[in-house]
């Protein structure tokens, strides 16, 4: 008997409904990647990595940003980024998994209450299973959902802070989150908003800064822009207050214990950002693929993206597909596009095909 059965078990019970994962190489043209704009091989920001090193930025930090990590590369970034999307303050973390659990993980205290999108990101859920407040989840884009989750809460004798969590682009479905709606609640009960902006920084809004431009700046709301996708990097920026980046750097577990980000990724995203402002037909040329793209697939059951109610016209279109297996099959790179199947939830919906 090995000390892994278990883990060989569960493995093989993986294998048996088709959902086991494994690593491929890249193959095929690229209908699965978060590469909105196609800037992960720009040669502006190629050329402005290759002058970060001849300027003598150093490629690994040597520690956490709380040591010696603290490089000027990431003291301007976060600069500029703050002033680029109107927020008071950012803070660059090394992905936007590690940024949004520490967000869920530190902020909401004890005696809080986490009212979260039904379909909210795996890395909300870990932030809130380490975090010291209570959570719940309201159903996925309803806003009397997350209204009457704060009220119910209220009337329990909840007495701390209610704080609403939501994507402003959710990736599988490509639809948007009301976020108009979802700040009057926040103000109608002393909250604060979350607002994960993943997949809308650099797609939507003037100059790329995404569907939550117009609210960044309140004191009661706290964006999450990755750096990963559509600016073609890594790495991800907390935008709000000044209290909060002050918190999160004293209080953050995932920021204070981890060696700080390359700044040389610093330097890239730093171009990113002048490359979303400075050429704009990236994001024309962008939506109106997507435009195509819909009238192209829609005779072959690709559904166009968003729901009725939150029309987006995201760069993500889906497929149902039903089992798993039939989702592989249907998304391998055979014909030469590479796409992947998901799960949509955690149960009961089957399975389908997501193209960018």
């Amino acid at each position: 008997m090995s000390v892994f059965d278990p883990h060989r078990n569960d493995l093989a019970a993986l294998d048996a409904i088709a959902r086991r994962r494994v690593l491929i190489e890249r193959q095929g043209k690229d209908f699965s990647s978060n590469d909105y704009l196609a800037l992960g091989r720009s040669r502006r920001i190629a050329a402005a990595v290759s002058d970060a090193i001849a300027r003598g930025v150093p490629i690994g930090s040597g520690g956490s940003r709380l040591l010696r990590g603290n490089d000027p590369e990431h003291e301007m970034l976060e600069a500029e980024a703050a002033a680029f999307f109107g927020a008071e303050t950012a803070l660059y973390f090394s992905t936007g998994y590690a940024a949004n659990a520490a967000l869920f993980a530190t902020l909401p205290q004890r005696g809080d209450l986490v009212v979260h999108d039904a379909l909210i990101h795996a890395s909300a859920h870990e932030g809130m299973r380490l975090g010291r407040g209570d959570s719940v989840a309201a159903a996925h884009n309803d806003v009397t959902a997350f209204e009457d989750a704060i009220l119910a809460w209220r009337r329990g004798g909840g007495r701390g802070r209610p704080w609403i969590a939501v994507e402003s682009l959710y990736s599988m479905d490509g639809d948007r989150a009301p976020l108009d709606e979802l700040v009057a609640v926040a103000q109608r009960h002393d909250g604060v908003l979350l607002i994960d902006e993943a997949h809308a920084t650099g797609v939507f809004g003037a100059d790329g800064r995404g569907l939550a431009g117009a609210f960044e700046g309140r004191p009661d709301v706290v964006t999450l822009r990755t750096c990963g996708k559509a600016m073609g990097c890594e790495g991800a920026l907390v935008c709000g207050p000044a209290v909060v980046r002050d918190f999160l750097i004293n209080r953050a577990r995932a920021f204070i214990f981890s060696t700080a980000p390359s700044p040389l990724m610093a330097s890239a995203a730093r171009e990113s950002l002048r490359i979303l402002a400075d050429e704009p037909d990236r994001r024309t040329a962008l939506h109106a693929l997507v435009t195509h793209a819909e009238h192209a697939l829609a005779p072959h059951g690709v559904t166009p993206t968003g729901r009725r109610s939150c029309r987006s016209s995201s760069a993500t279109m889906r497929r149902r597909c039903g089992s798993r297996p039939r989702c592989r099959r249907r998304g391998s790179t055979s014909a030469g596009f590479a796409r992947r199947p998901y799960r949509r939830g955690r149960r009961g919906s089957g399975s389908r095909l997501r193209s960018t």
